[in-house]
């Protein structure tokens, strides 16, 4: 994968270490699973800053931030259009394009359209003071 082609909307595969994970003292994602880069914030230094958003199979509770995907943009992102499939926005990852130790090699697996992914980062952006974000920055 290039780098130039993490950018928002993209999907991608990622050891995403769930919050409740890090509570329990693990420091690496039990596997790795979709992805999608909600943000990419540039840096002077070129070493940008990604958040992560899991997508997952388990429906989340009522009280979760989360959106399910609709098949056609699961079909956009390269995903198994016959699993419902949702993407969490109360949990995040933040990592550094070019020194995590986390982004794989290899080509995204697809991406979400601006239509259906840019409002879902706006109503991110509108509650991220209650979503939880692990730093993976060195």
């Amino acid at each position: 994968m290039s780098l130039d082609d993490l950018q928002s909307g993209c999907v991608i595969r990622y050891p995403f270490l769930w919050g409740r994970e890090s509570d329990h003292g693990e420091t690496e994602g039990r596997k790795s699973r979709p992805v999608a880069v909600g943000v990419r914030l540039a840096r002077p230094r070129g070493e940008d800053v990604l958040l992560l958003f899991p997508i997952t199979s388990q429906a989340p509770s009522a009280e979760r931030f989360a959106m399910e995907i609709p098949e056609m943009e699961k079909r956009r992102a390269g995903l198994d259009v016959m699993l419902r499939l949702w993407i969490i926005l109360d949990e995040f990852i933040q990592d550094i394009v070019g020194q995590s130790f986390y982004l794989e090699p290899g080509p995204p697996l697809g991406r979400f359209s601006k239509a259906f992914f840019l409002p879902l980062m706006k109503k991110f952006i509108a509650r991220r003071a209650d979503a939880r974000g692990i730093n993976r920055q060195r």
